[in-house]
Order: structure tokens, then C-alpha cells, then sequence
């Protein structure tokens, strides 16, 4: 259980850049529930993954984007970047939570693995702190996060008090808002889904080739306890993800092979 010297200390963070409307919305709610730092890139990191920064230099720098008590900084490095440097150089101590989001688009399912906003989570429970990562799918940058924030409230609030297990964060994403009022929360597994990647190659007006990546999402699993279908039936999907990439169910195939 946590145990706060005052109130507890949130830091935000997110992939879409420090003045994207769905970070202005969930720094506002964490506002009611604790202290908030916020470290965020100072421009899109979308589709990052848990990309780092080691050939160049970070810059992080305070910057006020609207009348919030909290402490905000613009970095330019990766959503993992922020974390870290967080966690590692701006706070006086450790945060009682982690938050990202709220994203502009989808992290269900596959997209967990590119996501910014999810490995800034990811990084917060490797750091040991309760994590959340928050995603609306609706990708227009002036959506409408209305309908999300009591479930943030509610999600943010429940791990403040309860923690989470070791190694592990939360992945929420939530149905386009037209779907609201949302059905409720389904707590579920992340779809065996994937996407069908395409290249469209172009020509600049030098005449050198280019390519732009174009896809499909495809979801093969007609699973009624997964986020895709919680998701389509206008709930609120919550997939608790770990960092330990270990696949168990193969590890008594592999010693049979490796080690007779």
C-alpha cells in the first residue's frame, strides 16, 4: 500500500509532444490527485518504441503551457528519455505513480510494441513505479478526451492506493468517444492481432526514390475476453503488460532441443 509523506508525487508523461491536447487533459486530472511533474517531448515521438538516447545530447527545459500548479519540463528526447532523466536527475525523489497518454490513436493490442506512450510506462514499472499508459482511438488532434478522464480518475486513483504487481503496468485504452457513454471496463488480454505493412514508393522533385509506410490492422482473434473486442462493444480495455519478454510456455521445447 502506499505510504505518502503528503500528497503523492505523479509524473506525466506522453509520445504526442508536451502541448497535445491529450496530455493538457490527463496532467488536469492528475492534478486532483496529486503533486504533478511533468516531463514530455517538446515534439511527436509517436511509434518510438523503448528507443533511447545515446549519440546525441538531451535537453530539458522548463516551460509553463498553461496556468497548472504543476512543474512542467520539454525534452528532446524520446518518451523513455523522460522517464529516466525524471526519475534520475529532475525529481527530489521517486514518483508514487507514472502516467502517459492520454495518446492520440490506438495502443491495443500489436501496437503495444511501438507505442511511446506504452514504454514510458514500461519504463516506470522497470524503475519500480506504478505505471499507466492511457490511449484514445481517435487520432485527430482535436478529439474529444471528455469521456476518458472519470475512468483515468478511477484507474489512476485505484493503483495510487492499491499499487500493482512487480514488473508490471497497465495499458488502457479507450473507444472512440462517438461510442460514449463507454459500457464500463474490461479488464482483458491484448489480441493476437498484426498489421499488413505495405511501402508506397514515391519519387521526390529531385527524382530520388522514397517510401512511405502504409498498412492494415488485422485482428485474427475472435476472442470475447480480448482489448480489440472490448474495445468494438464500447468498453474501456485495461491489459496489465510486463516487461518480462520471457516466452515460458516455450522454455521445456528449447531445453528439450538445446539441452538433451
Amino acid at each position: 500500500m502506499a505510504n505518502w509523506q503528503d500528497r503523492p508525487l505523479i509524473l506525466v508523461c506522453n509520445d504526442d509532444g508536451i502541448t497535445a491536447p491529450g496530455i493538457r487533459a490527463l496532467i488536469q486530472t492528475m492534478n486532483r490527485l496529486g503533486d504533478v511533474v511533468v516531463v514530455a517531448p517538446d515534439s511527436p515521438q509517436s511509434g518510438m518504441g523503448h528507443a533511447i538516447t545515446l549519440s546525441s545530447t538531451l535537453r530539458c527545459e522548463p516551460v509553463h503551457p498553461d496556468a497548472g500548479p504543476q512543474k512542467e519540463y520539454a525534452c528532446s528526447g524520446t518518451p523513455v528519455d523522460c522517464v529516466k532523466l525524471a526519475v534520475h536527475a529532475l525529481l527530489d525523489r521517486k514518483p508514487d505513480l507514472v502516467v502517459s497518454g492520454i495518446n492520440h490513436g490506438s495502443n491495443a493490442s500489436v501496437n503495444v510494441i511501438y507505442s511511446g506512450t506504452m514504454s514510458a510506462a514500461v519504463e516506470g514499472a522497470m524503475q519500480g513505479i506504478p505505471s499507466i499508459g492511457f490511449s484514445l482511438l481517435d487520432y485527430r488532434w482535436d478529439a474529444s478526451f471528455e469521456a476518458c478522464l472519470p475512468f483515468v480518475e478511477q484507474i489512476a486513483r485505484e493503483a495510487l492506493n492499491g499499487g500493482m504487481p512487480a514488473g508490471t503496468c497497465l495499458n488502457v485504452n479507450f473507444p472512440k468517444p462517438e461510442k460514449a457513454p463507454y459500457a464500463g471496463i474490461k479488464v482483458c488480454r491484448q489480441a493476437q492481432a498484426k498489421w499488413v505493412e505495405e511501402f508506397d514508393k514515391r519519387e521526390d522533385p529531385r527524382g530520388k526514390t522514397y517510401y512511405w509506410l502504409t498498412g492494415t490492422f488485422v485482428n485474427e482473434d475472435h476472442g470475447q475476453d480480448t482489448d480489440e473486442w472490448a474495445l468494438a462493444n464500447g468498453y474501456v480495455s485495461v491489459v496489465p503488460v510486463s516487461y518480462d519478454l520471457t516466452a515460458y510456455a516455450s522454455l521445456g521445447a528449447w531445453h528439450n532441443r538445446l539441452e538433451p
